[in-house]
């Protein structure tokens, strides 16, 4: 127990160098909520109870605080994690940054939506909010507004790639990307969208014949009744997986396309660890959307602090005194979360300031070698058909 507040004062000194508090109150209280997130492993406030250092003499004093600040109607998510995470994302300047939309469902109540920077096989949230909703499938109204505030929190001059799903192959969005944010994007389509090329008769992108083990992109194209474009489809076979890649681009494609949409898949990867594969969040008793936003708060900020204290120990040659792999085989988080609670036995030193970095990752992680040489040997047979656009473009 000594040693916890060596994490509680870390923690207290990065978050505290912002100035959006309205109440010092709740930076403390909010600080002992990461602390108690990490080291009960779980969302359960009077998990976190004991791992708190304060006058209260009554447990249950403590998680009544908690919860308080969870049903707090001043406390506004985005506004506080905002400055966080643009200063962590203050050094990527004109890199490329990739961004992926998701949304997930709790107790099939309630919508999760979330924006989230893709960063070396995870993805760190940006921005998000909750709605009662009884699908994952929402309209670009109910999110539109979270694009709008990620824009803001990135660098000037950085190059981004959105990244989505089928569930948001919504025109609209790709116009809003295109015209009002100038982000790049590729985004999976269904295959029931229809597809038009200059001199040649409509199809639906389930017509288009592909061979096993095959990819075929066509350029300048347009897709749904609409005729929205151009645009431009990477599609393929690949060999050994069930369903066939359908992706939408709004620059010609190839294979990096494949490359470039496949680090969607490191946002499923987030929600993992917030739910059975780390913090548990479907365990908590909170059923209000905006309770449950402000607990995403805590999620949020123990997800990037533990991200960028892996980032630390493994750029610093000391991975192997906390993972026992040969190779990379946890998560940055995860070996930040061990480092951490390496740290109350042995006294680690932690990180004081929160840096995604925008340099190349130095030991990419693998589940295993075999699995790694598998990617890097599959090959396709190319086929790409280039097209007259219109004379008139949506785009």
């Amino acid at each position: 127990m000594k040693n916890t507040p060596n994490l509680y004062d870390t923690l207290f000194q990065i978050l505290g160098q912002h100035v959006h508090w309205l109440d010092i109150r709740h930076l403390h209280t909010l600080t002992w909520m990461i602390v108690g997130l990490i080291k009960s492993k779980t969302i359960s406030l009077p998990e976190w109870a004991p791992f708190v250092d304060s006058r209260a003499n009554f447990a249950q004093s403590t998680v009544r605080r908690f919860s308080r600040w969870l049903r707090n109607e001043k406390i506004k998510t985005n506004e506080l994690y905002a400055p966080v995470i643009r200063d962590a994302l203050a050094e990527w300047g004109e890199h490329t940054l990739y961004i992926a939309l998701d949304t997930s469902m709790l107790w099939n109540e309630f919508c999760h939506i979330r924006v989230s920077v893709i960063y070396r096989g995870r993805a760190i949230p940006l921005v998000w909010k909750t709605i009662k909703h009884k699908s994952s499938t929402v309209a670009f109204e109910k999110y539109r507004d979270l694009l709008k505030k990620a824009v803001m929190l990135l660098p000037l001059g950085t190059n981004v790639v959105f990244l989505a799903d089928r569930g948001f192959a919504d025109t609209k969005l790709m116009q809003y990307l295109s015209k009002t944010l100038h982000w790049h994007w590729r985004i999976r389509v269904k295959s029931s969208f229809y597809t038009y090329r200059r001199n040649q008769r409509r199809c639906k992108i389930k017509n288009i014949k592909l061979k096993r083990g095959q990819a075929r992109f066509w350029h300048n194209v347009y897709i749904t009744e609409k005729k929205f474009g151009v645009v431009h489809l990477a599609l393929a076979k690949p060999i050994g997986v069930k369903e066939n890649w359908l992706i939408v681009s709004d620059q010609p494609t190839d294979i990096s396309t494949f490359d470039d949409y496949g680090l969607r898949f490191d946002i499923e990867e987030n929600f993992l660890d917030d739910k059975s594969g780390g913090f548990q969040l479907e365990s908590s008793l909170f059923r209000s959307a905006d309770a449950i936003s402000r607990l995403c708060l805590v999620l949020a900020l123990a997800t990037l602090f533990l991200v960028c204290q892996g980032t630390e120990v493994v750029v610093s040659g000391k991975r192997r005194w906390v993972d026992a792999h040969w190779f990379r085989g946890n998560s940055y988080l995860k070996i930040g979360w061990k480092w951490v609670l390496r740290a109350f036995i042995k006294g680690y030193e932690l990180i004081t300031q929160l840096v995604l970095s925008p340099l190349p990752d130095p030991e990419p992680a693998m589940a295993s070698r075999k699995q790694a040489k598998e990617r890097k040997e599959r090959t396709f047979s190319i086929q790409i058909d280039v097209y007259m656009p219109f004379e008139t473009n949506t785009l």
